[in-house]
């Protein structure tokens, strides 16, 4: 495996059998660089959970290999540079913030002097001193984040941290992500929130099947251009773009059709539609989404745990 600086995360062949016969993670393949916001998405039961747990070291491959910041997942020099949020974080509800984290300082043997910084970081210092359960949910999530910070790691790992928020609480968060995702840091987040990746990574991973499918930057992964068709009768425009040799796969909407073809090719496209009598409203260069992109990658496919 490649021991370059710019890699945090390596995996080769990444395997997770468990004894029941499921195959949860098959020979996955990936690598995450330092300093970026890193998006892992993927169906239900592709393997997403079992692939974090490997990268932190509770659960054991079946085969393949594994490195995280250089070294092998769950070992102390690993985990010391490590932060994370997994499932929801856990706090003493009649402790304040800051006295929970200094539980958790003691526990991970981290100076005390590193509590307010990490509380600053999340922009949570000024209530600080507030017991757990007056805390907003967002509030409550940020402290978790604070507590993932405690070690000032070198890389974050984490797991639906938008989980139960409402829209300005995501938007907060998301911010705060984007942040911490700055200079030499590096954030790995798995979620199924695709606007929020969309806003917030560098690149995105689309793990199917246990198996990484598609990865790159959202730019790259959006191959092949569609236009957006909003035009009367629909039924048939549609018969109308099916007979061009410009365009290919089109795809029906309530009132719309998304069509993949050449920019180039909207004069000609438009033309044919108004020669033949169909009304055209709207006719324009449509930017798939991340949530077009991973249904496109990953339709209709069977769990598999």
């Amino acid at each position: 495996m490649a021991n370059g600086n710019d890699i945090v995360i390596e995996t080769r062949a990444l395997t997770k059998r468990y004894r029941a016969g499921i195959l949860a993670v098959d020979g996955l393949s990936m690598n995450v660089k330092r300093g970026e916001v890193y998006g892992f998405v993927g169906p239900n039961g592709a393997g997403k959970t079992t692939t974090l747990r490997m990268l932190l070291g509770l659960v054991h491959p079946t085969s393949g290999q594994c490195r995280v910041l250089g070294e092998k997942p769950g070992t102390p020099e690993a985990l010391g540079r490590i932060g994370t949020i997994v499932e929801t974080p856990a706090f003493y509800p009649y402790l304040s913030g800051r006295d929970n984290l200094k539980v958790l300082a003691r526990l991970a043997s981290t100076p005390y002097s590193r509590i307010d910084a990490a509380l600053d970081e999340v922009d949570l210092l000024g209530r600080a001193g507030d017991k757990f359960k007056s805390y907003s949910l967002g509030m409550k999530q940020r402290l978790g984040m604070a507590a993932a910070l405690l070690k000032d790691p070198d890389l974050l790992i984490l797991d639906e941290p938008t989980n139960g928020l409402d829209p300005a609480g995501m938007a907060e968060m998301r911010g705060l992500i984007r942040e911490l995702g700055r200079g030499e840091r590096t954030v790995f987040l798995s979620s199924h929130l695709m606007g929020e990746l969309e806003q917030i990574c560098d690149r995105i991973g689309v793990i199917k099947n246990g198996r990484i499918i598609a990865e790159g930057p959202l730019e790259e992964l959006r191959h092949g251009s569609r236009l957006k068709v909003r035009a009367a009768p629909l039924e048939r425009a549609r018969e109308l773009l099916d007979e061009m040799e410009v365009v290919g796969k089109i795809e029906q909407d309530t009132d719309t059709l998304l069509v993949e073809a050449d920019p180039a090719s909207t004069a000609a496209i438009n033309r044919k539609l108004v020669e033949a009598g169909v009304e055209v409203s709207e006719l324009f260069v449509a930017k798939l989404s991340l949530e077009n992109v991973f249904l496109s990658l990953t339709e209709e496919d069977e769990p598999r745990g």
